[in-house]
């Protein structure tokens, strides 16, 4: 099966570029701030970038491990298990809502897959986030705790969804 997405490891550039995306309400908890610290978050080692092919277009981005935790999941005990590899993932503001989200969060999860051979899959999902929660449901991932947590100031309900990888 032929690849839509390139993945390769975040540099810089990709790191400042996506850092500058700002999502339209009421997905705006998911845009960044452009700060040294996002950039920084972004190089981590944990973030890949996601391109239309090799040297093509920057679509998005995918992230496992303790990048892809939001913080309230740690005191529900969401990040306990060994086995459940956490990610996270976000396509670049223009492209959301047209499709794409399936396919990118499948090739993104046989891109870790690849690397990480993790037993089961963990997001969580802002619980209003309905557009994403139906993709996520489509590729397989089932509803689990659901919890909140601040974004900036404000508390926000999540859900944890997880997939055994086959």
């Amino acid at each position: 099966m032929e690849s839509l997405f390139y993945f390769q490891p975040m540099t810089r550039d990709l790191a400042v570029e996506i850092s500058g995306w700002t999502y339209a309400e009421p997905y705006s908890l998911y845009s960044m701030d452009g700060s040294k610290a996002c950039i920084a978050e972004l190089l981590g080692g944990s973030y890949f970038a996601a391109k239309t092919s090799a040297g093509g277009e920057l679509i998005g981005f995918i992230c496992y491990g303790a990048a892809a935790r939001v913080p309230g999941g740690y005191e529900v005990g969401l990040y306990d298990a060994d086995n459940k590899l956490d990610i996270g993932l976000g396509l670049r503001p223009d492209m959301t809502g047209k499709g794409w989200g399936q396919p990118f969060l499948l090739e993104g999860m046989r891109f870790l897959a690849e690397r990480l051979s993790p037993e089961e899959f963990q997001l969580v999902v802002a619980a209003f986030n309905r557009r994403a929660i139906q993709v996520y449901e489509r590729s397989g991932f089932q509803r689990g705790t659901l919890f909140q947590s601040k974004a900036g100031e404000r508390e926000i309900d999540f859900i944890a969804m997880s997939r055994r990888y086959v």
